[in-house]
């Protein structure tokens, strides 16, 4: 067995590893921290490895277990799924060291335990993005619900655990319901669960059990927040920022569209999409999608109930290009997870910032804030051009592919849906920067007094604020993964 093969166990097991130093240093804060932040160094590096022995040309599998014959816990790094492990492991240490510096000062309890369900949800990502089939796929997506549960309930709060109930209610009814049942019949008629490029069903197929099967894994796969299974997101904004970021950047959230969008290209396929009825009907589904969300986000005065809705609605930019059916619609959709990522977290880190430093939850209350947290306030405006997809930030990239695949599908409706949804973005987004620094009440007397978040929070959402410029600068390295999930075929 060669070392790179067995840095995808590595990759796994870090975080684990990494539970077990938390748990160990539990009363002594900066040694348990540090842990963290360490381990999600060491996790980029392992990532990294993975990523220039994959550009090398090397086949890098890892079989751990087979439960019957042709179904096993197995692991293959691919382009696709490099992509979300890189993503997620650069947000790691960067989300601990906000956390820092948010439950410090928020005086938050439990915080043990917030950092070792945060590392355990890490280890089922990487699996997520590592899975060589279907199987392990669905195993690790199912650990990544439960070991979020207590993320989302942190607070103990009666609403907390509502909030909770509805989560865990929501994603674990779909994949009993939906998933589960789809992945079984995927068994029965295709005789493997592995991802292939083409797909692995059966060209007599008829095109009525495809269709089921379409609408099975599209509804199933609840963390992609697909209308009307939407509804575990906003509820799980009881929990603590971080934790926010945790579901809306980092893990659960880019894990359900990574999931759905590897389950169209690789057990599907683009070809049979283009095939299947069903396809434009949850195509034009996922598109209401995004305008509604929109128009709700356009409704919350609760910021971080504006960026819960937001972030379903950007979702659905993601699902949009998948279904699309079309290269450029997938290469828009994996992009987007990125640019997505790094603006959402961003827009995530300065609503805590906002609420730790002012005490401030609602944007009605948000004017005039510019002049005493200049610096968040810039970072928000930043990762709102991001989402909005304008340049010079991230978010440019994936929108113009994804407009791309609609001009060359000759999906008019839709591409005037993402532009709708991109001006309803600027409706409910740029507001609050530009009246946090061009409006207030005119009572303030004397010097204007900065009270920004605590350092460490502010460092890491400069961070993430400047990854949003740097990815419209450089988006090659990017690009080019992401064009490599359809010559993986020829390797």
């Amino acid at each position: 067995m060669s070392a790179p093969n067995l840095l995808i166990d590595a990759a796994i097991l870090t975080p684990l590893i990494a539970v077990l130093g938390v748990l160990a240093f539990s009363r002594m804060q900066n040694i348990r921290e540090a842990v963290s932040i360490l381990a999600g160094f060491a996790l980029i590096a392992i990532n990294l490895a993975l990523y220039f022995s994959f550009n090398e040309g090397q086949e890098l599998s890892r079989h751990w277990l087979e439960i019957l014959p042709g179904l096993s816990l197995s692991f293959k790094v691919d382009a696709m799924g490099l992509v979300f492990s890189l993503v997620a492991s650069l947000l790691w240490p960067v989300t601990t060291l906000y956390a820092i510096g948010y439950m410090r000062g928020h005086n938050e309890d439990n915080q043990t335990r917030f950092y070792a369900c945060f590392a355990i949800s890490l280890a089922a990502v990487m699996a997520i993005a590592y899975a060589e089939n279907l199987f392990t796929l669905f195993v690790f997506y199912e650990v990544l619900s439960l070991c979020t549960y207590p993320l989302v309930t942190h607070a103990g709060t009666e609403k907390a655990k509502q909030g909770g109930r509805i989560y865990l209610g929501i994603l674990m009814g779909t994949s009993i319901a939906f998933f589960l049942p789809a992945i079984i019949v995927t068994w029965l008629v295709s005789g493997t669960l592995d991802f292939r490029p083409g797909g692995i069903f059966p060209e007599q197929l008829s095109t009525g059990l495809l269709s089921l099967l379409l609408a099975l894994y599209v509804f199933g796969v609840a963390k992609a927040a697909v209308m009307p299974f939407h509804r575990w997101l906003p509820a799980a904004m009881v929990a603590p920022t971080p934790v926010s970021a945790l579901l809306h950047a980092v893990a659960v959230v880019k894990a359900g569209v990574f999931s759905l969008v590897k389950i169209l290209v690789f057990i599907f396929g683009l070809e049979t999409l283009q095939q299947i009825p069903a396809t434009d009907y949850l195509l034009y589904l996922a598109g209401a999608g995004v305008v509604l969300a929109s128009l709700v986000a356009l409704r919350q005065d609760n910021l971080k109930a504006r960026l819960a809705y937001s972030t379903v609605s950007q979702l659905g930019y993601i699902t949009v290009g998948a279904l699309l059916a079309v290269e450029s619609g997938v290469v828009g959709s994996v992009m987007h997870i990125a640019t997505h990522a790094v603006g959402k977290i961003t827009l995530f880190f300065c609503a805590g910032a906002i609420l730790v430093a002012s005490h401030k939850s609602d944007i009605s209350d948000m004017a005039g804030l510019g002049k005493q947290m200049p610096i968040t306030m810039a970072a928000f405006f930043i990762a709102s051009l991001s989402i909005i997809g304008l340049p010079p930030t991230a978010g440019t990239w994936s929108k113009w592919w994804l407009l791309t695949a609609t001009l060359e599908t000759e999906q008019l409706v839709l591409m005037a849906v993402l532009l709708l949804s991109s001006l309803l973005n600027i409706a409910y987004l740029l507001p609050i920067p530009l009246r946090a620094f061009f409006s207030g009440n005119g009572q303030q007397a004397g010097p204007v007094v900065i009270k920004e978040a605590p350092p460490a929070a502010l460092l890491a959402l400069c961070i993430t604020a400047g990854a949003c410029v740097l990815l419209f600068f450089f988006p090659n390295p990017l690009f080019e993964l992401v064009s490599q999930i359809f010559t993986e075929g020829t390797r």
